[in-house]
């Protein structure tokens, strides 16, 4: 039979408390102070703890302290109807196993009780480790992978233009960097432009440039992306989303390196090495003559295929510890992760790629409890992922304490916040609002 303190100075809800978990089983003290939590915990340790916060001239943060230095393996859970960042922030940061707003349902303690339960009862999901971690982003050492680095050290000492493609999420900003990094032009600058995210009408001055007075709102000489990559590398992502008619004025570009910006009189030669890169298929696009075909093949001297992380599962565990090392240094976390979450981590498709690993592994870095990414921790990550569209007010407790957590962890950053979350910006703003918290 499991003991448990209750540790609560209301006598209704710790009679309530006391009723219930010994109907459910359980062998329960209570204590309605500090003073008399703490003797009880010096004296007899208890693997459960249920505390109220804010008691008499002491805190649950007392209590706590108490708990975890008698029994470390203590499994603490606080309840406050006056929760605050503070005082979540400060729980998590002292170990505590959950934090639980009052009023609450019975049924929703007792299911927090049966989660520390079970953590205690599972000491052999142990930790996952790999040694000597590269320090570099490019990570892997799957067939696959090996045959991109291949690629990469042969062309990136040259000047040959390369075309990247992979699926969103893949990595291939990440490669063009290194080519340009590891050729002759790295001391240059490196210019990535999102053709993808730039309007048909902008992305000529976007690319070329534009002379004052050359358009309505041009008010100043503006120097486009080929003409600041000059002597280096200009990254052109998501080639396959520009205008079928700007093509040709890409395709002359590429064959005589020269920009002529909106409202010049005469072209200027530029010595600018050219990635592109795409996550739709360029050859297809061709084949329905949606992409020119003369460009296609001026793009596609040095071919990259990236694969997709399910293609390349036994990569998984070299990426997520890097990113776990990486979230733990980035937010002073000490995060680990188990045998079974590594395992979990294994079995997901990942539609999202690297990237979306690596926002899941900060996520989890974040909000595991215990510091401790198992297998159940990483299922509830990944079922979240599909909670928008499940209606907002069903997820309001948890989530609002989850978005608190992450921005505090981010240092106010929202932006950081939404990605490591998992939505976007604006989405994150309008939950925000509705929680008070802009």
């Amino acid at each position: 039979m499991q003991r448990i303190l209750v540790v609560e100075d209301d006598q209704g809800v710790r009679e309530t408390l006391i009723t219930f978990l010994e109907m459910e089983g359980y062998a329960v003290d209570a204590v309605g102070t500090t003073s008399e939590a703490i003797r009880r915990l010096t004296d007899d340790g208890y693997p459960i703890v249920i505390s109220d916060v804010y008691l008499d001239e002491r805190t649950g943060l007392d209590v706590l302290n108490a708990a975890k230095s008698g029994n470390p393996g203590c499994s603490v859970i606080l309840m406050s109807g006056r929760g605050t960042i503070e005082t979540v922030m400060e729980a998590t940061k002292r170990g505590a196993f959950d934090y639980v707003a009052k009023p609450f349902e019975l049924d929703h303690m007792l299911e927090v009780v049966k989660r520390a339960e079970a953590a205690a009862a599972e000491p052999e999901d142990e930790d996952s480790d790999i040694n000597d971690l590269p320090r570099s982003e490019m990570i892997g050492s799957s067939a696959a992978m090996i045959e991109v680095y291949k690629v990469i050290s042969r062309a990136a000492p040259t000047d040959s233009t390369v075309l990247i493609e992979g699926e969103t999420g893949t990595g291939k900003e990440m490669v063009a960097r290194m080519i340009h990094n590891l050729s002759g032009r790295a001391q240059a600058p490196f210019v990535p432009v999102d053709c993808g995210s730039i309007a048909a009408s902008l992305l000529e001055s976007e690319l070329f440039g534009a002379l004052r007075g050359s358009y309505t709102g041009a008010d100043r000489d503006r120097m486009g992306a080929l003409e600041a990559a000059n002597s280096g590398t200009v990254f052109l992502d998501e080639i396959g989303d520009i205008d079928p008619g700007f093509q040709l004025r890409l395709l002359r570009f590429l064959q005589e390196k020269e920009v002529k910006p909106l409202g010049a009189a005469r072209p200027r030669k530029v010595d600018v090495r050219v990635i592109a890169a795409s996550n739709r298929d360029l050859a297809r696009m061709t084949e329905e003559k949606k992409f020119r075909e003369d460009l296609y093949f001026r793009l596609n001297v040095v071919p990259i295929k990236l694969p997709p992380l399910r293609d390349r599962r036994s990569d998984i565990p070299l990426l997520a510890h890097f990113f776990l090392r990486r979230a733990n240094e980035r937010y002073h976390l000490e995060a680990r992760l188990t045998e079974s979450g590594l395992r979990a981590l294994q079995e997901y498709a990942w539609p999202g790629n690297v990237r979306q690993l690596q926002h899941m592994i900060e996520r989890l870095a974040i909000l595991a409890p215990q510091n401790r990414i198992d297998e159940e921790a990483v299922l509830d990550a990944i079922a979240s992922m599909s909670s928008k569209d499940i209606p907002s007010d069903t997820l309001a407790g948890t989530e609002a304490d989850q978005i608190r957590k992450v921005l505090a962890a981010a240092g106010g950053n929202k932006s950081r916040a939404a990605k490591i979350l998992g939505i976007e910006r604006k989405t994150l703003y309008r939950k925000l609002e509705k929680m008070g918290s802009l």
